[in-house]
């Protein structure tokens, strides 16, 4: 017989809850066995995705690609502060696919592809925060019969697609979402000047762009 006190049920959850989080997201040695298409010309459709949205930091760009790796249709939505968690993640991703494009579960196998563009502090390498996004983006592929596609992130050195090694220059975090505006390239140097939320740690935001 042991003695002592058995911890409430809600402090048992608060200790798990670290180590779930931890199980929803991928390494980047998970993400490149999991078979990622790779985009032809990442250059081209980074920059596209950030001419429609001008994404500034904490923001996620979602885009759906045709077989032609054009945008089929594309939304823009800002994280709030919270703990990464690859299972939140999922479930804005999901809101904002729901929202833009119907789904592909009818078919035997994915045509359209999802890809991730999120703009973000810090240097290049891959963080905690990647991987979740990484997760929630392939499960989210998976409920709405979409193929998972690249994972990319814009910080302040440029753009990169995690998992392959492929990155630029520009655009990048530090953007000017003025440069349009004003006539210059989008691509200047410069300092980075609703409908309904996308679950808890999210809200949508700017528009949702389709062609």
């Amino acid at each position: 017989m042991t003695s002592g006190f058995a911890p409430p049920p809600s402090a048992s959850l608060s200790a798990d809850a670290p180590a779930a989080r931890l199980g929803r997201m991928l390494e980047p040695a998970e993400w490149a066995e999991a078979g990622i298409p790779l985009l032809r010309n990442p250059r081209d459709v980074v920059t596209d995705l950030h001419t429609r949205h001008l994404p500034t930091l904490s923001t996620a760009v979602v885009a759906v690609l045709d077989t032609d790796e054009r945008v089929a249709a594309s939304a823009s939505f800002s994280r709030r502060a919270s703990a990464a968690d690859g299972w939140v993640f999922r479930n804005a991703l999901l809101v904002q696919l729901r929202r833009i494009i119907p789904h592909d579960l009818r078919r035997r196998a994915p045509v359209r592809t999802a890809i991730l563009l999120y703009c973000r502090d810090g240097d290049a390498r891959w963080t905690e925060e990647d991987g979740a996004w990484m997760w929630g983006l392939r499960d989210a592929c998976t409920l709405h019969g979409l193929r998972c596609g690249a994972y990319m992130t814009l910080t302040r050195a440029g753009w990169q697609v995690l998992g392959e090694g492929r990155s630029g220059r520009r655009p990048h975090s530090a953007s000017s979402p003025e440069a349009d505006r004003t006539g210059t390239s989008p691509w200047d140097d410069g300092v980075p000047g609703p409908r309904h939320a996308a679950g808890r740690s999210f809200e949508v935001q700017r528009h949702t762009a389709a062609r």
